[in-house]
C-alpha cells in the first residue's frame, strides 16, 4: 500500500514496517479457549486483568468503546466493553485470540505500542489495514517488575478512544497493574532461595555503557555496550543476522557477533545475570536502561523530569547502525513530545541540550511560549538568528 502524505513520523515509520501486511486482511484467532483461559488465570496477565476490569471496564462501556489486553506478542487475550462497540470490533477481527502484532495486522495502537515499547494513539485513517480505518485507539505497554514488556492495554472505539483524558487513564491503570505485578514478584521471591539482583544499564551521555547491579557498577566495552543498547531497544528480540547488521553494519559478521556475545555473557554471569541474554532470537531480559526511564517519564507527561534525566545522546561515540537509529529515535521522541505539548520550562531545558540548541523549530516553539516581556526572549532570538545565519 502506498504511504499517504502528511502522516505523523511515528505513523509513517509504522506504515513502512507494515509494508508486507495485506491491508485487506482481517486478523483471525490463533489461540483456542483453553489457551486464553490459561493466560487469563495465570502469569502476569492473570495478575493484571482483575485490575484492568476494576479500573477501566465501567468507564469504557459508558464511553461506547472496548478495552483489550494483549500479550507480549500482540495476541488479544481479553476484549470487553460496550455491546455495540464489541460487535463492531468483531467485524475487523478485534477479538480474543487474534494476533494484532504490527507485523501481522499493520499499524494499530496495541501492535505499535508493543513494537515501540511506548504509549501510542492511532487515529482512524492512520491505521494501515482497511477494516480498521473507522476506529481510533490508544494503547500502553504493560511491564513486569523487571521492566520487561509482558503485554499491552488498549482502548478502541470512535474518536472518544483518543480523547485527551484517555491516555492518562490507561497510563494510570497500567501503573496500578504493574504495582500488582511487583507485589506478586516480591511474594514469589520470598519463597525462592537467593536474592534476585536488579540490573540497570546507563546508555545516555557516555561513549560506553555502565552496568549497575545492586551496589556494583561496571563500565562495559564499546562493543558490549552496543549489543546491549540494540537488544534493550528490541524487546521482541533479533535474529543473529539482524543483530549483526545493527551492531556491525554487516550480516556476514554473525560469527564475530557470536564470539562477542559469549564474552558478554561471561560479564553478565559475573554479576549473577547469566540468564538475562537469551538466544534464537537474541533477547535481553530484566535489565532496565536509563533510556526507558526517560522515555517513560516523557510518556507520562513528565516532560521536564524527562529532560532533566536526559544526560546526552545514546552512546554518542558509537557508529553502529542500530545505536545510531536508537539515538535518532530518542531524540525524535523528545522533539515530537515537546513540540506538541511542551511547557516553557521543558522547552527551555531541552533548548539547553546539544540536541535542542541546534533545533530551530524547538527554539521557535520556546519563543512563542515565553511571555512577551520575558528577559529570556533575547537569548532565544539570538540563537535562532545564529542558526539562520549563512
Amino acid at each position: 500500500m502506498r504511504e499517504p502524505s502528511g502522516l505523523r513520523p511515528l505513523v509513517a515509520a509504522s506504515w513502512r514496517r507494515s509494508a508486507r501486511v495485506d491491508p485487506d486482511a482481517v486478523p483471525t484467532p490463533s489461540l483456542g479457549e483453553d489457551e486464553l483461559d490459561a493466560l487469563r488465570r495465570a502469569g502476569p496477565l492473570g495478575t493484571a486483568l482483575p485490575v484492568v476490569r476494576r479500573l477501566l471496564l465501567d468507564d469504557v462501556r459508558s464511553a461506547g468503546c472496548v478495552v483489550a489486553v494483549a500479550d507480549a506478542t500482540g495476541r488479544l487475550v481479553w476484549v470487553d466493553g460496550a455491546r455495540s462497540a464489541r460487535r463492531a470490533a468483531e467485524g475487523m477481527g478485534f477479538v480474543p485470540g487474534a494476533d494484532w502484532a504490527e507485523d501481522r495486522a499493520g499499524t494499530s495502537a496495541p501492535g505499535t505500542a508493543l513494537r515501540l515499547g511506548r504509549a501510542v494513539q492511532i487515529h482512524a485513517e492512520e491505521h494501515y489495514a482497511t477494516a480498521v480505518k473507522g476506529f481510533s485507539c490508544t494503547a500502553v505497554p504493560l511491564r513486569d517488575a523487571a521492566g520487561t514488556v509482558v503485554g499491552a492495554l488498549d482502548i478502541t472505539g470512535d474518536d472518544r478512544a483518543v480523547e485527551r483524558h484517555t491516555l492518562p487513564l490507561l497510563t494510570a491503570t497500567a501503573a496500578a497493574a504493574e504495582a500488582e505485578l511487583a507485589l506478586a514478584a516480591l511474594s514469589a521471591r520470598t519463597t525462592r532461595p537467593g536474592p534476585v539482583a536488579s540490573a540497570e544499564l546507563t546508555l545516555l551521555g557516555a561513549d560506553t555503557a555502565t552496568l549497575h547491579v545492586g551496589t556494583r557498577s561496571t563500565r562495559l566495552s564499546e562493543r558490549h555496550s552496543e549489543i546491549l543498547a540494540v537488544l534493550a531497544a528490541s524487546p521482541e528480540g533479533l535474529a543473529a543476522a539482524d543483530l549483526a547488521v545493527a551492531v556491525y553494519g554487516d550480516a556476514r559478521a554473525v560469527q564475530t557477533l557470536r564470539a562477542e556475545v559469549v564474552r558478554l555473557r561471561r560479564v553478565l554471569a559475573h554479576h549473577g545475570l547469566d540468564a538475562r541474554l537469551t538466544s534464537r532470537p537474541y533477547r535481553l531480559q530484566g535489565i532496565r536502561t536509563d533510556v526507558e526511564t526517560v522515555l517513560s517519564a516523557l510518556d507520562r507527561g513528565a516532560r521536564l523530569q524527562a529532560v532533566d534525566r536526559y544526560t546526552g545522546p545514546v552512546l554518542p561515540g558509537s557508529a553502529s547502525p542500530g545505536v545510531d537509529d536508537l539515538r535518532d529515535r530518542v531524540r525524535s521522541r523528545f522533539r515530537e513530545s515537546l513540540l506538541q505539548d511542551g511547557g516553557v520550562d521543558a522547552l527551555q531545558a531541552w533548548a539547553r541540550t546539544a540536541d535542542g540548541a541546534a533545533d530551530e523549530q524547538v527554539l521557535l516553539a520556546l519563543l512563542a511560549a515565553l511571555p512577551r516581556r520575558s528577559p529570556r526572549r533575547a537569548s532565544v532570538v539570538a540563537a535562532i538568528e545564529a542558526i539562520e545565519r549563512p
